[in-house]
Formats: C-alpha cells, structure tokens, sequence
C-alpha cells in the first residue's frame, strides 16, 4: 500500500484528486493539506511514502515546500501538480528537489501511474510539457555552466548513462543499449549521484539538460 499525502489550496481539486487515487486499490490517502506550510508537519505525523502537492498555493507553493521537506531526514519524494503554464514555477521545483511532475489536466491513469513511479524511487516528467520546463532550466543554468562543471569526473561510460537516464530510458533499457547488466547500471547511478552531488534521477535529469548533455527536442549534442 503507497501511503499519499495530498496537497492542494482548493478544496474541489483536493476532492477530485482523492476520488481518483481512491480508485487505485493499492494507494492511500493518509492525509491533506491545504497549503505547503503544512507539509513539513503532516509529513512527520502521517510518513507518507509520497507527496502528490500543487505547485502554486496562496501561502507556501510547492518549490518552497519541497525544499523545506528536504531538510527533513529521509523526506519522502514529492510528485507536483502543474497546468500548461507554469514552466518556471515547476522549474523551480525541480531545482528544489522534485522527483516529478504531472498536468493536473492529464488522464487519470497517467496521474495514479506518475503517483506510483515516484514513490517507487523514480522520476516523472509529463511529456506534454517538459521540452519547455526543461528549456527554462537551461536557459537559466547557462552562466553556472560556463563556470565550470564536476562533468570531466565522470567516466565515459557514466556519461552513456546519464545520457540515457536524461532521454528517459529506464534502467532495463540502459542495459540492454549498453550491453551491461542491470546491477552495473545501478552501480554507475549511484557513482553519477555522488561525483555530481544529485539526489536522484530527477535531479541527474535536470543536470543533464542544464549542461547541454541532452536538449528538448531529444537532440543530443556531440
């Protein structure tokens, strides 16, 4: 059973978002909150397994919340909930530490799919809006990125990942592209993690498109 705390400053989206996960035989609600002020608290009472939070709310958005969370010793990861304009907002969150985002707009089984890959560990980024969300973060990383990187750390077989990892392959698939097993690809994740100082996919995904080791658009620079 995933355990779900919902965060939502309206009152009908937070009803409608329950109806929907409640669906799922294997979700929880075990809270909710109507501002991300309240985050941080329901998360030491309640232990959800994930937060699914809004990424604009009157008081506390989600960037703020999901850093604030970040301090906690071993938060859970946070899933926002965005709409078709909110790239900078949802940038921000990222950057914060989000393992993903998903339209509040999208189908239902894409919201429970995106709820489950991110409490499992894994990242969730909508298609429908990441080449620009993705761009933002870009365009805002470029003077960081002419400083100087930790990317000449890397092993040329680690950037084969990280590449791949950012171009949203699944770990079974960066095996099976780069003729390693399953447990080698884990090992050099958790290698990139450390040599780079991410926290997670999502992160090492956000590093790859800042740095121009992927761009929107799926073009891979040389």
């Amino acid at each position: 059973m995933i355990r779900i705390l919902l965060v939502d400053d309206q009152p009908l989206v937070l009803s409608g978002l329950r109806a929907l996960l409640d669906l799922d035989d294997g979700l929880q609600i075990v809270a909710t909150c109507a501002d991300g002020s309240e985050v941080v608290p329901a998360v030491r009472v309640h232990r959800p397994d994930v937060v699914v939070m809004d990424v604009r709310m009157k008081q506390v958005g989600g960037p703020e919340a999901t850093r604030a969370l970040g301090q906690e010793p071993d938060p859970p990861p946070v899933l926002i909930l965005t709409t078709f304009d909110d790239d900078e907002v949802v940038a921000a969150a990222l950057s914060a530490g989000a393992a993903g985002f998903v339209l509040k707009e999208a189908p239902g089984e894409d919201i429970i799919r995106a709820t489950r890959e991110v409490a499992a560990g894994r990242s969730w980024l909508d298609p429908a809006v990441t080449g620009r969300v993705l761009a933002h973060l870009r365009t805002e990383a470029l003077p960081r990125a002419a400083a100087g990187t930790r990317l000449d750390e890397l092993t040329p077989r680690e950037l084969d990942v990280l590449r791949l990892l950012a171009d949203g392959t699944t770990n079974t698939e960066i095996a099976t592209q780069l003729h390693i097993g399953e447990t080698t690809v884990k090992s050099h994740l958790g290698s990139i993690f450390t040599k780079l100082q991410l926290r997670d996919r999502a992160a090492a995904i956000v590093f790859a498109y800042e740095h121009g080791i992927v761009t929107p658009g799926g073009q891979t620079p040389r």
